[in-house]
């Protein structure tokens, strides 16, 4: 009987002990799941504000329309402007209905939305002559304010610098988490096996020989747990999504994105392996003795 069929027999006896161990993994990996899912949705954020390579110029509302008209000329025939658009107190109002897609801004008349210029420069433009731009815009009297969204970029990218450290720190979490999970069931496991094990050893079976099925059954548990919190977290995602899809929109300007399917692999790579080694090393003293 090959390794393998010894560790589906004995997972099948276990079949409710290796169900609490498989659970218990899941919820581990969960944890660790939620935060690179918030990871993820942060850094593509970053990746798009980063990239956004525009300001808004925002208007008085005493600018007259020579003076609009004489900024607009002024951008456009500025160094790195590609496209420059008005708009229109009413063009602003139905553009952030349409976005939010909330009964409480389309109540609001055109009045409460400014005026402005929506500036958009090339990708190569530094930051530095964004806000030279935005620097001589701010003085002029027909212009309110200047946003060249920098700031949000700045936070933002501060944002993920502090989810990668809370990833890390909770990977070494569920890495203690999995390996004593997997470690104690394999152990109670080989205790209700302790007569089946004591045979073969004295009918001449190695240790590797009566190891393998126990790593087999730990890698198991560290694989479905971890792929059961993966479809746990999508189930979850597409909740959240259905709530929030569009505020998120309005928010950040893009949909909230579910983790990458390379990462998902390695998730369920890693739960196994982190299985496997826990089964491996709880083993070592228990079969040579």
């Amino acid at each position: 009987m090959s390794a393998f069929e010894r560790a589906v027999r004995g997972a099948k006896n276990d079949l409710r002990l290796h169900a609490l161990g498989v659970f218990s993994v899941a919820v581990a990996f969960l944890c660790l799941g939620a935060t690179l899912l918030a990871v993820v949705n942060v850094d593509h954020a970053r990746a798009r504000w980063a990239s956004l390579g525009r300001a808004s110029v925002y208007l008085t509302p005493r600018a007259s329309k020579e003076q609009v008209a004489a900024i607009e000329r002024a951008l456009r025939a500025s160094e790195g402007v590609t496209t420059v658009r008005h708009v229109t107190p009413e063009d602003a109002r139905r553009d952030a209905a349409e976005v939010g897609k909330d009964a409480l801004i389309d109540a609001l008349p055109a009045e409460a939305f400014p005026e402005s210029l929506e500036v958009s420069v090339q990708k190569d433009v530094r930051p530095e002559r964004l806000e030279q731009l935005a620097a001589q815009l701010r003085v002029l009297p027909a212009v309110e304010g200047v946003e060249t969204y920098g700031n949000w970029s700045d936070r933002i990218e501060s944002l993920l610098a502090g989810g990668v450290a809370a990833a890390g720190i909770l990977a070494l979490v569920v890495l203690a988490a999995v390996v004593s999970v997997v470690s104690s069931t394999i152990r109670l496991s080989l205790q209700r096996r302790k007569l089946e094990v004591e045979v073969m050893k004295l009918v001449g079976a190695t240790e590797g020989y009566v190891r393998e099925p126990f790593v087999i059954e730990g890698a198991a548990q560290g694989a479905l747990g971890a792929s059961f919190a993966i479809v746990l977290l999508g189930v979850l995602y597409l909740v959240v999504q259905s709530h929030l899809d569009q505020r998120l929109v309005a928010l950040f300007g893009s949909a909230p994105t579910f983790l990458p399917w390379p990462l998902v692999l390695v998730t369920v790579v890693l739960g196994a392996l982190l299985g496997a080694v826990a089964a491996f090393w709880s083993l070592r003293r228990f079969v040579t003795t």
